[in-house]
């Protein structure tokens, strides 16, 4: 069993200032990005100004009809009808402009968050928990996407559309813009005031959400655990938690927005209310006329719009922003290429040197852990659940670095390998495989791109998998993982037998690479465990003591420390703790 912390480290939000330059990076990456935004403005813009023209226009066909004449009736409906239209055209090819540009750039992002994840050390991503990284690379993205549908065209439209507007009146009257301005310090205190909440309701929000995430799927990919041991209530409970909290948050957030918009009705009634008393003050007095005065009543009534559509989406805005911090989280610090390390050629020589490794700030997992795998030999790890057989594993594999003391491959330490060092060295099989989806060949592939037809059958063949690759009507074809064919336990474990086959590196790590066998499979396991260790460096995390029994050294574990080491028969002859463990095994069987 694998220690975890004790205390889940999820992966980071990005601050404003990361966000800020990670959209510029991704723009900067985007051929013509920037002419494509600039393009946008401009449409934007002549649309705004359009769609400002048309109460202009209509207070201009009020004095007409006042005056008690039609000259100029038919061309201003005219004018009018074409700034609708073209207000419409350019405000729809700009929108059009932003949403392909925006969705370029979630793409991106999502590609890039789900490429830095794969490069991250396994640990980290088990520390974070897979969930998390599953709600950012597909609610996180959702909601970005949706918020950036539907809050880019609002605010980039209210943007021009208030711009024009206050132009606008500004050629009418100065002082009904004065009425904008007065109310303008209500919508900017009720904004500031739900920003200074909604934020961190959002944040908790999305966090929530990755929480559920995690618990569904470890109830899903638990589930024989959860009814073996009868947990169904208690993973329900969790999961109902979970979700409630989701509830809550989001709830806080509503609660937030009610209260800014009941301000905005207060902000809107002042503003409506001042343009018609300023408008019938202007008229009483003659300064200005009554097409004037409705023209800008109009376009007071009309930005109204906007600002209500800014404030509306405000809610929209900070969701979408806390999914694109998530999501930008994780890319925020990226795993460095490691470069090589000038490895010698690959012996498979292992050297485990005064290990030591702790959790977090648990107690030691491992500790004064020393062996050495002569090229070609084989050393079986045994004890108790929570000996830190698992960990020594992971050590070896350059999953985790130790705490202190060396681990090292071929005179290198395995950290300091390259991937591509690495791949020519070091192989790790758990008890947790996965089928990829696609064609069995191409699942085979991922190991081994250049092999042939028959060096896939021959592997095959080398793991025991020739009998169910029989049955397969299309052979290599045929389509294997989630959306073909899923093989049984003991299949699934002999195909990442056989990658690490095709892929033939000088040490092998089996961490209890059988134990999803149980008794009917176990047997064609440890028979395709045992080809694939001859000729290679081998270290076996034992759950049968069978394969310990095979090895050419035993390492008995206890409280993560190597309490007695030797062969199977010296170990049986000292009854010690082996003696012990066989004679019970033994007994079992």
């Amino acid at each position: 069993m694998t220690p975890t912390t004790s205390k889940i480290q999820a992966f980071p939000l990005a601050t404003w200032a990361q966000a800020r330059r990670d959209i510029i990076r991704q723009l900067r990456a985007v051929p013509g990005a920037w002419w494509q935004a600039l393009a946008a403005a401009a449409l934007l813009g002549i649309g705004a100004w359009c769609t400002v023209s048309v109460p202009r226009l209509m207070g201009r066909i009020v004095d007409i009809a006042t005056s008690g004449t039609d000259g100029d009736l038919w061309r201003t409906a005219g004018l009018m009808a074409a700034a609708a239209v073209i207000a419409g055209v350019t405000d729809g090819a700009g929108y059009f402009l932003l949403a392909r540009l925006s969705e370029r750039l979630i793409a991106n992002l999502r590609e890039e968050m789900v490429g830095t994840a794969l490069g991250l050390p396994m640990h980290r991503v088990e520390d974070a928990g897979t969930g998390d990284v599953v709600s950012r690379s597909t609610d996180d993205v959702a909601q970005t996407s949706s918020a950036v549908m539907e809050v880019l065209p609002v605010l980039s439209g209210a943007v021009f559309v208030i711009a024009a507007t206050g132009i606008g009146l500004l050629t009418v009257d100065w002082r009904f813009l004065a009425v904008i301005l007065l109310v303008s310090p209500v919508y900017w205190l009720s904004a500031r005031a739900y920003l200074r909440k909604a934020p961190q309701l959002f944040a908790a929000e999305r966090a929530s959400m990755g929480l559920r995430a995690r618990r569904v799927l470890e109830a899903i990919h638990g589930r024989r655990t959860v009814r073996a041991f009868r947990m169904e209530r208690d993973m329900h409970d969790r999961i109902s938690d979970a979700s409630w909290s989701v509830v809550d948050n989001a709830v806080g957030a509503n609660r937030v927005m009610v209260r800014l918009l009941n301000r905005m009705l207060i902000a809107e009634f002042v503003m409506i209310t001042s343009a018609l008393v300023l408008g019938f003050f202007l008229v009483d007095h003659g300064t200005l006329g009554v097409g004037a005065v409705t023209g800008a009543a109009l376009m007071i009534i009309r930005v109204r719009g906007p600002l209500q559509q800014v404030m509306r989406v405000l809610d929209a805005a900070q969701s979408g922003y806390a999914s694109l911090a998530r999501i930008i989280g994780v890319t925020v610090d990226p795993p460095r290429p490691v470069p090589d390390a000038g490895a010698p050629e690959a012996r498979g020589e292992v050297v485990l040197d005064d290990v030591a490794f702790r959790y977090g700030e648990d107690a030691w997992a491992v500790s004064d852990v020393s062996f050495r795998i002569a090229p070609g030999k084989t050393v079986a790890l045994v004890g108790a659940s929570g000996a830190g057989k698992t960990t020594v594993a992971t050590l070896l594999a350059g999953l985790r670095e130790p705490t202190s003391g060396a681990v090292t491959v071929d005179g290198v330490p395995v950290t300091a390998l390259s991937d591509s060092e690495r791949a020519a060295r070091l192989a790790l099989v758990s008890q947790e495989v996965h089928v990829f989806s696609g064609t069995l060949r191409d699942d085979l592939l991922l190991a081994a791109p250049d092999a042939t037809d028959d060096a896939l059958s021959a592997a095959l063949v080398a793991v025991g998998a020739d009998g169910w690759l029989a049955t397969l009507s299309d052979g290599l074809d045929t389509e294997v993982g989630a959306r073909g064919v899923i093989p049984d336990p003991v299949v699934a474990q002999q195909l990442a037998l056989a990658r690490v086959l095709l892929r033939d590196p000088k040490v092998v790590v089996l961490d209890e690479a059988t134990a999803e066998a149980g008794s009917a499979g176990a047997q064609a396991l440890e028979d395709a465990a045992r080809r694939l260790t001859e000729g290679r460096t081998a270290l076996t995390v034992a759950h049968r003591l069978d394969q310990a029994r095979q090895a050419d050294e035993i390492l008995v574990m206890e409280d993560g420390r190597i309490v007695e080491r030797g062969s199977h028969d010296d170990l049986v002859a000292s009854g010690g703790r082996y003696a012990e463990l066989w004679s019970v095994w033994s007994r079992g069987r």
